[in-house]
């Protein structure tokens, strides 16, 4: 590989979880195709009823706490391990597989389901299995617990930080990613602009796969090995 490549920034979405029992959520069958964004993803529906939409992070908690990564996971971990370069590693996802898998340093642009905000405050803990409308903030006892996730209509996190890698990558990689979210959908776009190549690890081609440079598509879980075996091996 050449130099140009030593920072390599990574994008991952919904679909390098999906083979760890995680749905996604814009495909057919997704969760968006079951359930109404606007009453469990944007501040106006957790406003109208916390109740419900608690409850289904409840379960989506649930859900996360109980996956395992998968090969594609533990494939991102052995590059940032093994690469003799940077890798930065950023995920739309709110689980923490890569955590779990051995990566070190996930940025979070869309936060987690595995702590709490208190909306009134800002502080931050780690999420009890149930949470409920009448919770208790730790710090301000207010009673406006609610998920650490990034909704609809709300600022991604830690973008100073994924904005300066980006403009220092030397290879941008989405993998398991629609294309169609923006602020993440940009970042091909904005590697590109700084000189980077861009590549696609995807089911199928996203919606702005006209930006990358490469793709392969397959399963993540065997793409994404498979490319990481190959980086290792010409490096």
């Amino acid at each position: 590989m050449s130099k140009s490549d030593d920072h390599i920034v990574i994008l991952t979405g919904a679909g390098i979880s999906a083979e760890s029992g995680l749905g996604t959520f814009r495909d057919v069958g997704g969760l968006w195709s079951r359930y109404d964004w606007r009453d469990l993803a944007t501040p106006e529906g957790f406003e109208r009823d916390p109740g419900f939409v608690l409850e289904f992070y409840n379960w989506r908690r649930e859900r996360v706490r109980g996956a395992r990564p998968n090969a594609a996971h533990i494939a991102l971990a052995r590059l940032e391990r093994d690469w003799a370069g940077l890798v930065t590693l950023v995920t739309q996802n709110v689980d923490d597989l890569h955590e779990q898998a051995g990566s070190r340093d996930v940025i979070h642009m869309h936060g987690t389901h595995l702590t709490a905000l208190c909306a009134a405050c800002g502080h931050r803990w780690r999420a009890p299995d149930v949470m409920a409308p009448a919770d208790p903030c730790p710090a301000c006892a207010k009673p406006t617990t609610r998920p650490d996730v990034v909704w609809f209509g709300e600022a991604p996190y830690h973008m100073d930080r994924i904005e300066s890698a980006l403009t220092s990558a030397g290879l941008f990689v989405s993998i398991g990613t629609s294309g169609t979210v923006y602020p993440a959908a940009g970042f091909a776009a904005a590697a590109r602009r700084s000189g980077a190549r861009t590549l696609e690890l995807n089911l199928e081609p996203s919606e702005n796969a006209a930006l990358f440079d490469e793709a392969r598509h397959g399963p993540a879980g065997t793409i994404v090995p498979g490319w990481v075996d190959t980086l290792l091996n010409d490096d």
